[in-house]
């Protein structure tokens, strides 16, 4: 009774989130303005036919004034929709939205579901046809097979953009994929192997057509449908797809094929490869048991007769799910942005080996966040990536674009280089205004110490350092730690020799850190014995006395504790080398380009002087970015309707500044609407000396910035870089715990790169 009351109440929101608020899973959004008459008059008439003039002379301007170049279309009739069979088209609209939701979440495609009430499958070809002037692709979808063989090829042959039956195609470059690292495994190759398959439907003529792609010969497969093995001279019917892999046998049922195969391929049905033929397999078989919801066998009563067995199912809930978001929006992706006319058998093979190949690298920090109760490390339980791996849009839809340009299928060659950076920046939102950085970076070599060295991010970035810049990564950490850390989330590197590793319990140069703190602080009540102990369990203090000392150029710090906690003993002791924090500088990443905001973490409410020494700081670090500031000074006080303290201290710092020779904008003292909207700014302050919208805003209290900072991260979704501690001449930079793995390798790059030359 208590599991009817759970499927019921699992129903009832499953109904309610397509529901609510609003029917359905996709809406449509105008991305040019439509604020005014001008506006209209451009979308509209008359300004539209000038784009309708253009495309009428080249067609290929279509990709340039329109949404073609990123539109699919998701077709089906509803003939077999996956698991609940032929409910019709109307009925199939849930699913064929849910499809598009994936193409746009995953590679940021934009979609229409189109559901057609045609079984015919020659007329529904010509109505997918007809559509060619609409959509860049066409997705098939659930049509019955042989149909959907008629249907795609028939359109494939009549239509000048890729058509792909995902039911096909998709699941047979995921398959293709699992099996090209089941080989690796194993040890075993595909020009030997013997495969085994059940079902023989749509999706598994085409995985055995991408085996023989690989390598599988045709003579080596022996296919079994419902009627029994598919043989020459057989009574019961075979489609001209499965009479490719007719065999000259006697054999006739199941069990005969899978005795000494290698590999088993199930598409048909619950429960059809018992426990029996699984031990007449060969040893380390390759299972892959695709009926959903219930495979073919279940992978513990598999492994009870054969424990070495390499499974994978179509299930979420077992490790290896075949699953085709793996594929179709990243090949889409890539097909797309060259233009290419259709996705050809090179392109799916160059698909399947860059998603095997991604399961081979350790995981990302962001893949290990949503799957946190799972071990993501290359072996018999992860063959596959995960679909929240942000990495298959940049390594699938590149690998896919490059195939299509060198099989001549490409209309609009991209620059490969440059398409795999706008990748990156697509998944990464930091990458593009960070790429500036990155670049100065990977010109000098620093020895960057990480106070927090066993922390999984810390090894996460100080890998990525290693992979892509010449700097040389310091871990401030016990080893043994972080050697299991770096097993658990599956570095295959040995930290013991890639690292720099500094033990805090037991290192060799304890005597002349502590020594060395002792003697900068000995006047300030330090005693050796005080200096002992904060050198043997700070990390902080370690890190800043090694930079200190010159056996580092700059201390990452921040992970955990409090911002002010750190800043005081690397005030303590990087203090004395002549540096001093001016105050903390957050990169905004918001939609519109990125937002610099300070002082957020040094100064509680800075005088005059000290909100000078931020404003140009900050402007220095903003071309850093690539970005030339404009700079507000922002108060609760509007151009002096109000004697607060920040408005006070604006005043007195405008008045500071306009004696100086400065090289960018700044104005104030406005409120932040003022700052951000220029019309505004324009209405109550004609004669303001600053009429662009403003890309840095300095706050007069801490208060004030961090709150700008915080609402920006969670209601605006804004991404930081930073905080960047100013003043310090990137000798330190004390993150928030808050950071990510992605982050701290943005604060290693900006600590890697000299400020100086910004001013």
């Amino acid at each position: 009774m208590a599991q009817k009351s759970k499927t019921g109440d699992i129903r009832s929101k499953a109904l309610d989130y397509h529901e609510y608020p609003n029917p359905g899973k996709l809406e449509i959004r105008p991305t040019k303005p439509m604020a005014n008459g001008r506006d209209l008059s451009r979308a509209y008439s008359p300004g539209v036919a000038d784009a309708c003039m253009e495309i009428a002379a080249n067609p290929a301007d279509a990709v340039r004034y329109t949404a073609k170049g990123n539109m699919v279309a998701v077709i089906s009739n509803g003939t077999a929709v996956l698991g609940l069979g032929d409910i019709g088209a109307l009925a199939s609209k849930p699913v064929m939205e849910g499809k598009a939701v994936l193409f746009k979440k995953f590679a940021g495609i934009d979609c229409f579901d189109i559901e057609v009430n045609e079984t015919d499958p020659v007329k529904l070809a010509n109505i997918v046809t007809a559509l060619e002037p609409t959509f860049g692709a066409i997705n098939l979808e659930d049509i019955k097979a042989p149909d959907c063989f008629i249907v795609e090829d028939l359109c494939r042959k009549q239509m000048n953009i890729p058509v792909f039956h995902d039911d096909q195609h998709g699941t047979a470059i995921v398959v293709a994929a699992a099996a090209v690292n089941a080989m690796k495994l194993t040890g075993k190759s595909f020009d030997k192997i013997k495969v085994a398959s059940a079902g023989g439907g749509a999706a598994g003529i085409a995985c055995l057509n991408m085996l023989v792609n690989l390598g599988v010969r045709v003579e080596n497969i022996w296919l079994a449908d419902r009627s029994g093995v598919i043989r020459k001279g057989r009574s019961e019917p075979m489609s001209p797809q499965q009479e490719v892999y007719a065999q000259d046998t006697d054999l006739e049922n199941l069990a005969d094929i899978v005795e000494g195969a290698d590999l088993f391929l199930g598409l048909s049905g619950p429960n059809v490869l018992t426990p029996e033929m699984v031990k007449s397999m060969t040893p380390q078989p390759i299972i892959f048991a695709l009926a959903n919801p219930t495979p073919e066998i279940m992978p513990e009563e598999a492994r009870r007769v054969a424990p070495d067995a390499i499974l994978a199912t179509g299930r979420s809930d077992i490790p290896n799910q075949v699953n085709n978001v793996l594929c179709f929006p990243f090949i889409f992706r890539g097909a797309l942005d060259v233009g290419a006319t259709e996705i050809n058998e090179e392109m799916k093979v160059a698909c399947a080996n860059a998603i095997a190949e991604l399961a081979r690298t350790y995981s990302t920090a962001e893949t290990a966040a949503a799957y946190v109760d799972e071990k993501l490390i290359f072996g018999p339980e992860y063959l596959i990536p995960k679909a929240f791996d942000p990495r298959l849009l940049s390594v699938v839809a590149l690998a896919v674009a490059r195939t299509a340009m060198e099989t001549g299928v490409a209309t609009r060659p991209v620059d490969l280089d440059a398409y795999a950076a706008k990748l990156d920046a697509s998944i990464n939102k930091t990458a593009m205004i960070m790429r500036p950085v990155f670049s100065a970076a990977r010109t000098s070599h620093r020895r960057i110490v990480y106070a927090e060295g066993e922390d999984t991010r810390v090894i996460r970035s100080a890998n990525a350092i290693i992979e892509e810049s010449v700097d040389t990564p310091i871990l401030i950490g016990r080893p043994e730690v972080i050697v299991h850390r770096c097993e658990q989330i599956g570095l295959t590197i040995n930290p013991l020799e890639v690292f720099d590793i500094v033990n805090p319990e037991n290192d060799p140069r304890f005597h002349e850190y502590w020594t060395s703190y002792h003697r900068l602080m000995e006047r300030d009540g330090v005693t050796p014995d005080t200096a002992k102990a904060i050198l043997r369990t700070n990390t902080t203090a370690i890190g800043a006395v090694m930079v200190h000392r010159g056996e580092a150029d700059s201390l990452i710090c921040g992970t955990f504790g409090q911002y002010k906690w750190h800043m005081k003993y690397i005030n303590q002791i990087l203090g004395r080398d002549g540096l001093s924090p001016i105050g903390a500088l957050s990169a905004m990443i918001l939609e519109d380009g990125p937002l610099f905001v300070a002082d957020t973490h040094v100064n509680n409410e800075p005088d005059a002087q000290k909100i000078v020494d931020i404003v140009i700081a900050a402007a220095r670090h903003a071309r850093r970015f690539g970005v030339e500031p404009k700079i507000a000074l922002c108060s609760s006080s509007q151009f002096g309707n109000l004697d607060s303290n920040t408005g006070v201290n604006m005043r007195a710092a405008l008045k500071i500044l306009d004696t100086m020779d400065l090289n960018f904008e700044y104005e104030g003292e406005m409120h932040s609407d003022t700052a951000l909207d220029p019309a505004l700014r324009q209405r109550l302050f004609p004669n303001a000396r600053m009429k662009a919208k403003a890309n840095v805003l300095i706050y007069g209290n801490s208060d004030a910035s961090g709150a700008t900072r915080n609402i920006l991260k969670e209601v605006s979704s804004g991404l930081e870089v930073g905080p960047i501690l100013m003043g310090m001449g990137n000798r330190a930079h004390i993150v928030t715990p808050s950071v990510t793995a992605r982050g701290l390798l943005n604060t290693t790059a900006l600590a890697g790169t000299s400020v100086a030359s910004y001013g």
